[in-house]
């Protein structure tokens, strides 16, 4: 059995899932631990400030000792340039890698491949997966054709869908293909449409990618073409995301939490942690690579691009694909807008499934230098949860043990810090963005809120809970050989 087949055992993933809870349990175990032998004599006298004749403020100057703020100082700064290093070791190898086995996709080997041969102008051909899309499909489809550089190709990938999605998108011009006895959803219906596509495509091929909600921003393609024209070692440019114009607090929130995404993806200089499934754009021989080395040197079954048993499975290609060297990137001028979840149960939902999903694959591929940034990630996640809760235990604990509140300078600065960093991290996004920031209780709420769904997907991994994305429809015999025939139409 290969090693990689022993990882996707569920028992192994029951084990991550104990991993994760097992953190946040020592965390808590700690803090209690230190809450319970903290000497008495540290705590200082409470002053009181007369602000006017009927108000007045109890404050005190106690802070933590300087050595222990300078210790976690120096703690975190570790682990950041520890876990970064060995991210910018793995992509500087990558880069120059001459293995021609493990690493087929290193720019090296892909430029050495192609040198001094012109494959002709970068093309792209665009599949739009969708699944009952009808209201949003005309949208998604506009913003690939009034691109200031088109695609050569558009080509919505039905699955399973009951409603008007294929009709609609052949009424706007652009090809159609309906998966058939489909029931891996958005994967599987993308590994039947990749499997006529690829053998067809070229070195200077190019294949996007784009969810069914999704808008892109003009230049995106454009962009695009660009970055693979001018670098013939680059596989695969992801988008950067950003949400729709919807109104409401949720939504807000949900801006908020991807423009920061963005900016980080920014800073990193365009170095991608995952290849957004709203809108990415691969070279064909990429694709092609992963397809022929999954079973081997990557999880999934031979031939297929996309890895059926992944929650995720834009995460899980990303993870392929860099295992194999892939140089990839998000530039600043490829944006999309996608779709915000309306309501608190369908954001839990998605979130559930991203959080498991991220768990489970980086427990398939195990802990290699490829996956040490996204472990790092899960252990911060785990202890930023902890955090989070112990400072809502604290305030707990002093309005029930104190008969007035007590302010503490220190802290009030490190609460404006933090405040202002909320609001910097927006600045761009409007006036709206940057006074939800300003309240922070809300954001510091809504993180709690992906806490829970972060600790409930540890909870169901830890229990080897089966996840479900719910049925899928069984189309007559009449239906799937229609089916069949259109797709023969669009491959040819």
């Amino acid at each position: 059995m290969a090693s990689w087949e022993k990882r996707t055992n569920r028992r192994y993933q029951a084990l991550i899932g104990l991993l994760v809870l097992g953190i946040v349990f020592s965390a808590l175990v700690v803090i209690a631990y230190a809450l319970q032998t903290t000497d008495a004599t540290l705590t200082q006298p409470a002053s009181r400030l007369i602000v006017l004749d009927f108000l007045s403020l109890s404050y005190s100057w106690q802070a933590p000792p300087l050595f222990a703020v300078l210790a976690a100082l120096a703690v975190a700064l570790i682990v950041v340039v520890s876990f970064v290093g060995l991210e910018i070791r793995d992509v500087n190898l990558s880069r120059r890698s001459h293995d021609t086995v493990h690493k087929k996709l290193s720019p090296w080997v892909l430029m050495q491949s192609t040198e001094g041969v012109f494959h002709g102008e970068v093309t792209i051909t665009a599949l739009i997966p969708a699944h009952n899309e009808e209201k949003l499909i005309e949208a998604t489809i506009k913003s690939l054709m009034e691109q200031d550089r088109k695609p050569e190709r558009i080509i919505v990938v039905a699955d399973n869908c009951t409603d008007g999605t294929a009709a609609l998108a052949k009424s706007l011009g652009v090809e159609v293909f309906e998966s058939v006895g489909n029931v891996d959803k958005k994967a599987g219906a993308l590994n039947q449409v990749l499997a006529t596509l690829l053998p067809l495509l070229g070195e200077n091929d190019t294949v996007m990618v784009m969810d069914a909600d999704t808008v892109l921003r003009q230049g995106f393609l454009k962009s695009a073409v660009r970055h693979f024209t001018e670098d013939r070692g680059l596989s695969a440019i992801g988008g950067l995301f950003y949400g729709e114009d919807r109104k409401g607090l949720l939504a807000q929130i949900q801006k908020n939490e991807y423009t920061r995404y963005s900016r980080e993806i920014n800073r990193r200089k365009g170095r991608v942690f995952v290849l957004t499934g709203t809108a990415s754009i691969f070279r064909a021989r990429a694709l092609r690579t992963v397809a022929e080395e999954r079973g081997h040197l990557l999880p999934g079954t031979k031939g297929q691009v996309y890895d059926t048993h992944a929650l995720t499975e834009d995460n899980e290609l990303t993870l392929a694909l860099k295992s194999l060297g892939a140089l990839m990137t998000s530039p600043p001028d490829c944006m999309v807008e996608t779709e915000l979840m309306p309501s608190l149960p369908a954001l839990w939902r998605q979130r559930l499934r991203w959080e498991r999903g991220a768990m489970e694959n980086i427990a398939t591929y195990g802990i290699t230098s490829t996956t040490a940034r996204y472990w790092s990630q899960q252990l911060g996640l785990a202890y930023s949860v902890f955090a989070l809760w112990t400072y809502f235990l604290m305030i707990v604990l002093q309005a029930v043990s104190t008969d007035t509140w007590i302010w503490y300078p220190f802290w009030l600065l490190m609460g404006a810090i933090f405040i202002a960093e909320k609001v910097w991290t927006v600045r761009d996004a409007g006036w709206k963005a940057k006074l939800l920031a300003a309240t922070l209780f809300i954001e510091l709420l809504y993180d709690t809120f992906l806490g829970i769904i972060f600790v409930k997907g540890s909870i169901d991994m830890a229990l080897r809970k089966q996840a479900h994305w719910g049925d899928v429809p069984v189309l007559s015999k009449r239906a799937t050989a229609k089916q069949s025939a259109g797709n023969a139409e669009v491959a040819s």
